[in-house]
């Protein structure tokens, strides 16, 4: 047991360190290639903040976004199991603020102006936001066993009008791109009965505009329709969906009912099951991809500086030496999608990787283009030197730290047990029907695919593959799933198929009409009860 025990601390030590390894390597691109970039063409001015050490060794973070009362704050309740310091919970808008709900050796809450100056949370940048979010930001700690892989970031709940927007004192939109470009993955949370898209969710949405690998859509309270009502609902929402977020992909939308109150309707009860199993592997995923994930952004973040570099140098380069400086501004500004253009073909780069311009058009009305730096090619070729030589090393050690080390997984909370015990997703179903049972589950059926095996012509009790094949074929079933059945019911390999083994390839084709996989092995419990291994007890 103890060796045990050391085996796995070992492991997990090794593991932490392989990580840190790779974290390192991250900061140390950044500081060393990137960083310098940054801060030649004020691109944390425009942009996003300079990244420190936390961002790169924090855990991994989920960002809860909706309107009021689609069941945020419930959310995180469910998948801790437990309540957490600034949690309230009603129909109202109860949340008016951003809560990071974080580990922590004990329970308690900490002031976003206290949080903000903390060098080892991941939030020093929010600073720049100002006292309006800061007493509307805390962070609640507590020791959860889930939270010592993920961290939350629950926030207020969105309501329709300009007039909520102006009340909040800061710019919701832009701490909601703050957090996109940091978290690991964004939840947009909607209720069953409220799909109406306000304007303030509308434009938090487009805030996440380039992040859309990590959204995820979570329909809640779906118990509380009928299915016929369900399917309405759920086409309602694509469609409201399809107006704002602009992908050529479908956006992933898990339906159910995440808290842990009885359903209302059970109707649909093995649905949710099947996607909130679903939800908890994409969330369990994250801190196996976490590292890929900082590496992912920090590329994105590479290839903006490189374009805002150049579009910086270039309106720096149209200046005039003396006279005239303001009015060549104003035309610069107003012919900045064709300047975009210009600078797209003159380097060969994606349109995608250029921001938006009619933002770009507001934010440089603020400067004094005079004062840009003219193109630096070393800082170019620095960070392009990053790209080609320094990115596929660290991809490579990533992948060694996934296929030498027990993948990372969120235990703890609804997690625990979720993949085991007879409440687990397909228990008792398909080729798992029967297990545990002293009955073979094939026997029920048999005295019916015996009256088939007869009509066979079976000789010495055996029908030969040619015999079983016409009547095989009749299930319409492709070659290679009938050959994959053929090879789990031919279990001593003899070319035949005996009584058995026969009613055994009925059974296995029965599960895969019924829409259930097929198991690479026959499970003990299917094995003909006249091929099973006799048990000897020893006294």
């Amino acid at each position: 047991m103890f060796s045990w025990m050391g085996k796995e601390s070992g492991s997990g030590r090794q593991q932490q360190d392989v990580h840190q390894t790779v974290t390192g390597g991250l900061q140390a691109l950044y500081t060393g290639k990137l960083l310098p970039l940054e801060e030649h063409y004020r691109f944390h001015e425009f942009h996003s903040p300079a990244l420190e050490e936390a961002d790169f060794k924090n855990s991994p973070m989920v960002l809860l976004v909706g309107q009021y009362s689609t069941g945020k704050t419930t959310f995180i309740r469910y998948l801790l199991e437990q309540d957490f310091p600034g949690m309230r919970i009603g129909p109202e808008p109860t949340t008016d603020s951003f809560i990071a709900v974080m580990y922590g050796d004990k329970e308690g809450s900490i002031p976003g102006n206290a949080l903000v100056v903390d060098p080892k949370k991941p939030f020093r940048k929010l600073n720049s936001f100002g006292n309006a979010f800061l007493n509307r930001f805390m962070c609640s700690q507590l020791p959860n066993q889930v939270l010592r892989s993920i961290s939350i970031i629950d926030s207020p709940g969105i309501l329709s009008g300009e007039k909520q927007r102006i009340s909040r004192g800061y710019d919701f939109c832009q701490v909601l791109q703050w957090f996109a470009e940091r978290v690991d993955r964004i939840i947009l949370l909607f209720d069953a009965h409220k799909l109406d898209i306000s304007d303030e969710f509308s434009e938090a949405i487009k805030a996440f505009r380039g992040q859309d690998d990590k959204i995820r859509v979570v329909l809640n309270k779906a118990d509380q329709v009928d299915t016929q009502q369900l399917m309405r609902v759920y086409g309602a929402l694509m469609w409201s969906l399809g107006k704002v977020i602009n992908t050529p992909e479908v956006v992933r939308v898990y339906i159910g009912s995440f808290w842990a109150k009885p359903l209302q309707n059970t109707e649909n009860r093995k649905l949710f099951e099947m996607e909130a199993q679903d939800l908890f592997r994409d969330i369990q995923s994250l801190p196996k991809n976490a590292a890929l994930r900082k590496l992912n952004d920090l590329i994105k973040r590479a290839r903006l500086a490189k374009v805002h570099a150049y579009i910086i140098s270039h309106l720096k380069k149209e200046m005039p030496a003396m006279f005239g400086k303001e009015a060549k501004k104003k035309e610069l500004i107003s012919r900045l999608p064709d300047i975009f253009l210009q600078i797209q073909r003159e380097h060969q780069i994606s349109p995608g990787d250029f921001p938006d311009v009619k933002k770009m058009q507001q934010q440089l009305e603020l400067y004094d283009f005079s004062k840009f730096h003219a193109l630096k090619p070393k800082l170019i070729e620095s960070v392009d030197n990053m790209l080609a030589n320094k990115i596929a090393p660290l991809m490579s050690m990533i992948r060694e730290e996934e296929s030498s080390m027990p993948p990372q997984m969120v235990h703890g909370g609804a997690f625990e047990g979720t993949n085991e015990g007879p409440f687990g997703q397909g228990y008792g179903e398909g080729a798992g029907e029967g297990a545990g049972e002293e009955e073979w589950v094939v026997a029920r059926d048999k005295p019916l695919y015996d009256e088939i095996f007869y009509t066979l012509s079976p000789i010495n009790g055996k029908v030969s593959g040619i015999n079983a094949k016409k009547e095989m074929v009749n299930s319409k079933l492709p070659n290679s799933v009938l050959g994959k059945i053929w090879k789990l019911a031919d279990n001593d390999n003899d070319g035949m198929l005996d009584e058995e083994e026969f009613a055994l390839a009925k059974h296995l084709i029965k599960i895969k009409l019924e829409g259930y996989e097929l198991p690479n092995d026959l499970p003990p419990h299917l094995i003909p009860p006249s091929q099973r291994k006799p048990v000897h007890n020893s006294d």
